[in-house]
């Protein structure tokens, strides 16, 4: 799925969409710098209930959440040089089947991350913003 979205509020509620759809899982945020991969991450964690300050979690690369027991985990893997760096802070404790992973930068992980249940890609269009939404074939199929 396609959508033209024109506004950084237009972002938030997208962002506010999909937690009713994905309360659990892992999602691939992609996209240039400042194309609005923390502003959906943003409306995310607002529908499920957050009113703290979201902000991409560049230079500690995981923010964790926990709203009404359940386990949120904001990865911001811009800074990461290199993949293995994943290992040396123990992310695989956080991909479990009950957490929501919320995850920028995802080619920077490369192999040692879990395939995403959603995929998200933003791009610049102007002023507006080009959003892919695709979902895994697990989750189509099931």
């Amino acid at each position: 799925m396609e959508l033209t979205i024109d506004s950084a509020q237009e972002m938030e509620a997208l962002g506010a969409r999909l937690a009713a759809q994905y309360p659990s899982g892992i999602v691939y945020l992609q996209g240039e710098l400042g194309a609005g991969k923390t502003t959906v991450v943003r409306g995310w964690l607002r529908a499920l209930g957050y009113q703290g300050k979201v902000k991409s979690p560049t230079y500690t690369l995981i923010e964790p959440y926990d709203l009404s027991g359940r386990r949120i985990y904001h990865f911001d893997l811009y800074r990461l040089n290199d993949p293995h760096e994943l290992e040396n802070i123990g992310t695989r404790d956080y991909f479990h089947p009950d957490a929501l992973c919320l995850v920028e930068w995802p080619e920077r992980g490369g192999s040692l991350l879990p395939s995403p249940d959603l995929r998200i890609t933003i791009k610049h269009q102007g002023e507006q913003r080009r959003v892919r939404l695709e979902e895994s074939i697990a989750i189509i199929n099931h």
